[in-house]
């Protein structure tokens, strides 16, 4: 089984597709608006913008964590927590093995929290 969706609230749709494509890099594969739909393609899972979708609390792999977070804050996005070490990867179970799990969270243009994650080689 693999995960082909994932929906996420926008109230503001044109608001959450411009922080969405500025986050991810790249424009959105498709809208439908009626009835309010955007569609990002995240590596083969949508990420659904939706206005009647409920929050989710979704994880994004970024290449420089700490980049990434500085890039966001010159932009007025709110910062929710830093980025920080949560565990080390000792095996292969959760991640590389060798790497520590570096996590920030922010919000994105409609409130949610948008968790940023970079599995960084340990120095």
């Amino acid at each position: 089984m693999n995960i082909v969706q994932i929906a996420q609230h926008a109230e503001d749709l044109e608001r959450a597709t411009a922080f969405y494509a500025d986050l991810l890099g790249t424009s959105p594969r498709a809208t439908y608006d009626p009835p309010g739909l955007v569609f990002f393609d995240l590596g083969g899972v949508r990420l659904l913008l939706d206005r009647v979708a409920p929050s989710a609390l979704h994880y994004l792999a970024v290449d420089d964590i700490d980049a990434t977070v500085g890039r966001l804050r010159e932009a007025g996005v709110a910062v929710e927590s830093e980025p920080h070490v949560i565990f080390g990867h000792e095996d292969d179970t959760l991640g590389p093995a060798g790497t520590d799990e570096w996590q920030a969270f922010v919000r994105d243009s409609e409130g949610n929290l948008v968790g940023l994650v970079e599995q960084r080689v340990r120095s």
